[in-house]
């Protein structure tokens, strides 16, 4: 998916230049326009932090023209939209519910991607178990590598983070609620 064409999308449909997008979300002005320009690819974190400045979630940043006629029970694979980048998938199901109350993600982190620079906070409570690899989950001043079976569970007001710091793709299973993706 072109990120930086989407973006451009969505801000114009809000009738946001991207000096007012850059402001509203705390960013510069040059961070909008390189994402637009697909200069840069953004970490999660920061596109996340880009969105704030719009009524918009990172899922509807996705789905944003998604309009399915009624609620579907089962997805295929390649129907979960990627909400992360290149080094990190974050595949989100359920997109066909309007109101969904939890967000579910089939994550995959590529060797050494991580969420970004910045921790993630926001409202909610989130839990995963590691399926495969191993990564590095932060949360507030603790850390620790999870592998295979291990699990993580908490409040999503304290900043976090996750990274991969093994030589393999990690992949986790996630939910969090309220959906924040």
């Amino acid at each position: 998916m072109d990120v930086g064409a989407r973006l451009r999308m969505v801000r114009t449909r809000f009738g946001l230049s991207q000096r007012e997008l850059a402001k509203r979300a705390g960013v510069t002005n040059g961070t909008i326009s390189l994402i637009e320009q697909n200069r840069v690819s953004p970490s999660v974190s920061s596109l996340k932090k880009v969105l704030e400045g719009l009524p918009i979630t990172l899922a509807e940043f996705f789905t944003f023209d998604a309009e399915p006629a009624q609620p579907r029970v089962f997805y295929q694979a390649d129907e979960l939209p990627n909400l992360g980048n290149e080094d990190i998938n974050l595949m989100l199901v359920g997109t066909a519910h309007d109101k969904r109350d939890i967000a579910i993600l089939r994550e995959r982190y590529l060797p050494g991607a991580d969420t970004g620079p910045d921790m993630l906070e926001h409202e909610g409570q989130e839990g995963g178990v590691i399926i495969r690899g191993s990564i590095e989950v932060t949360v507030g001043s603790e850390s620790r590598v999870l592998g295979p079976g291990d699990a993580y569970y908490f409040d999503s007001k304290l900043p976090h983070r996750f990274r991969n710091v093994g030589d393999d793709i990690c992949e986790v299973v996630s939910a969090s609620s309220p959906p924040t993706f």
